[in-house]
C-alpha cells in the first residue's frame, strides 16, 4: 500500500493503516506447549497433570524467559524434586520437543506481510539459550527484521519496559504499529501504551482484520 492510500483510509476516519506489524512467537507463529515433550515421558495422565501444575510449571518456565540462568533454575528445581531429576533435566535437553509444528496459516500471513513489503518485528518471551536452538528451525523468521527476545533483555511482556525497548528499537511509534499477541494481558498492555492490537485467536480471523486494516 502507498503512502497515499494510507492517508486517504486516516483522514476518513476509519483507522491509521499500521505502518509495521509486530508477532507474538508462541502460539501465535508455532504451536508450544510443555506438555508436548512430557507426555512423551510420562504415561499416567493424572501424572501428566500433576506434574505439569508443581514441577515443571508454566509459572517456573517464564522464570527463565525473563532471564534466569537455566542451570541454576533446574539445579534448584531438583533440589525441590529430587525423584523427577530426569525429567526436570528433559525440560533443559529436550525444550524444543515442547514446540512441535507452525500454528496453521499464521506462516503464510507473514509470507504474504513480507511480499508486500510491510516491515515485520517480533516480541517473544522466550529463555535466550532456548531462542538461539529455536531460531534456526524457523525460515518464517527470515523475514522479520528484529526480534525483541525477553531473555535476552530481562524483561517480559506485560511489562512496559519492553514494549517501551520495542519501539525504541523498531523504530517506530506504537500507534503506527499492529501488535498480535494470544495473550489478553499482553493485549491489554499494548493497548494501555497506545498500540493497535489484534489478539490472536486462529489465522482466519487475523487474516480478515489484516485485510479491514489494509495490510493484505
Amino acid at each position: 500500500m502507498v503512502d497515499s492510500d494510507r492517508h486517504t483510509l486516516a483522514s476518513a476516519g476509519v483507522f491509521v493503516v499500521p505502518e509495521a506489524v509486530v508477532f507474538d512467537v508462541g502460539r501465535v507463529l508455532v504451536e508450544w506447549d510443555l506438555r508436548h515433550l512430557f507426555a512423551k515421558l510420562i504415561a499416567d495422565p493424572q501424572e501428566l497433570d500433576w506434574f505439569l501444575a508443581h514441577v515443571v510449571t508454566e509459572a517456573w518456565h517464564v522464570e527463565h524467559d525473563g532471564g534466569r540462568e537455566l542451570g541454576e533454575m533446574v539445579a534448584a528445581r531438583k533440589r525441590e524434586f529430587p525423584e523427577h531429576a530426569a525429567l526436570i533435566d528433559a525440560y533443559a535437553a529436550r525444550f524444543l520437543e515442547t514446540i512441535p509444528a507452525l500454528v496453521p496459516g499464521t506462516a503464510t500471513l507473514v509470507d504474504r506481510l513480507a511480499a508486500r513489503g510491510v516491515p515485520l518485528y517480533a516480541i517473544t518471551n522466550f529463555a535466550s539459550a532456548f531462542w538461539a536452538e529455536f531460531r534456526p528451525t524457523q525460515p518464517v523468521l527470515r523475514h522479520f527484521r528484529d526480534v525483541v527476545v525477553s531473555g535476552e533483555e530481562k524483561l517480559l511482556k506485560p511489562g512496559r519496559a519492553i514494549f517501551d525497548l520495542a519501539a525504541r528499537r523498531f523504530g517506530h511509534a506504537p500507534e503506527t504499529m499492529l501488535f498480535i499477541d494470544d495473550s489478553l494481558p499482553n493485549i491489554d498492555a499494548a493497548r494501555a501504551l497506545g498500540w493497535q492490537v489484534h489478539h490472536f485467536h486462529d489465522a482466519p480471523t487475523l487474516e480478515a482484520d489484516l485485510a479491514a486494516r489494509g495490510l493484505l
